[in-house]
């Protein structure tokens, strides 16, 4: 696959134009969006990645928008364009969401905002379950340790900052192992009016579910399930350091 940069302008036509409208847009609105990337200075969009959009590589796709690779100036961003058709009138919620994330040192730093679209650090890597499937040979039992660590770490933060992520129970989604850094990512879904669950919906995910349970059970051997649900729910009681700690132990993190 050739990889070259297109220029945005090309995106007002097909069948470029799908992703800049998906599921559907008039030309005007394609139009007035190429301008909303040029004040940005969003010069021109990547077709790669994991997901695809009719024919066209693309790194993801939810219900709020579709991801690509952007460059804003001579840097490398994420660009998340929302879609025609979200109940979200514009970005500027999970815009706020991001910006609080980061004030933590947790997901992608929040570069711009506007209506339709929302500018973030792009982090090379793999989605979590694709990472945990390439893993093979020594070390394997020490990189995952390190990885799970980590994540469980960036939700102890959301934790305690009282902000709930909302998809963590899908696991394999939400997290990016990259080459500098792995992190959670996508956080339209994310409140500060619920009551945060993100270390208890990881820890489960992880260790007391099925799909990517099976997997890191077959890389090193987990505790029991009782031990890590009692350390649970004794960190749902009070969701102090100690309890977190207890919890690593209990984990072999």
């Amino acid at each position: 696959m050739a990889q070259s940069f297109i220029s945005i302008k090309k995106f007002s036509e097909e069948p470029y134009s799908q992703i800049l409208g998906y599921p559907k847009a008039t030309n005007r609105q394609i139009k007035s969006r190429i301008n909303e990337l040029e004040k940005l200075k969003i010069k021109s969009i990547l077709l790669t990645g994991p997901t695809t959009l009719g024919k066209l590589a693309i790194l993801g796709k939810g219900y709020v928008g579709v991801v690509v690779l952007a460059k804003k100036g001579n840097k490398q961003v994420a660009l998340k364009i929302r879609r025609t058709d979200s109940q979200r009138k514009d970005m500027k919620n999970e815009s706020i969401l991001l910006k609080l994330v980061n004030s933590v040192d947790v997901g992608p730093k929040m570069f711009a905002v506007s209506k339709n679209f929302l500018v973030m650090e792009y982090i090379e890597g793999e989605k979590i379950s694709d990472w945990v499937n390439l893993l093979k040979g020594v070390g394997s039992a020490k990189k995952l340790k390190f990885t799970i660590k980590k994540i469980l770490q960036d939700c102890y933060k959301l934790d305690r900052l009282g902000f709930d992520h909302g998809e963590l129970s899908n696991v394999s989604k939400h997290v990016i192992v990259g080459k500098t850094k792995s992190t959670l990512i996508d956080f339209e879904s994310s409140s500060t009016k619920r009551r945060p669950s993100n270390v208890t919906s990881i820890t489960q995910a992880f260790f007391v579910g099925s799909g990517i349970a099976r997997k890191t059970q077959k890389i090193y051997k987990n505790p029991p399930k009782e031990k890590i649900i009692n350390a649970l729910k004794q960190y749902k009681q009070e969701k102090s350091q100690e309890n977190f700690e207890q919890l690593l132990k209990i984990l072999k993190l």
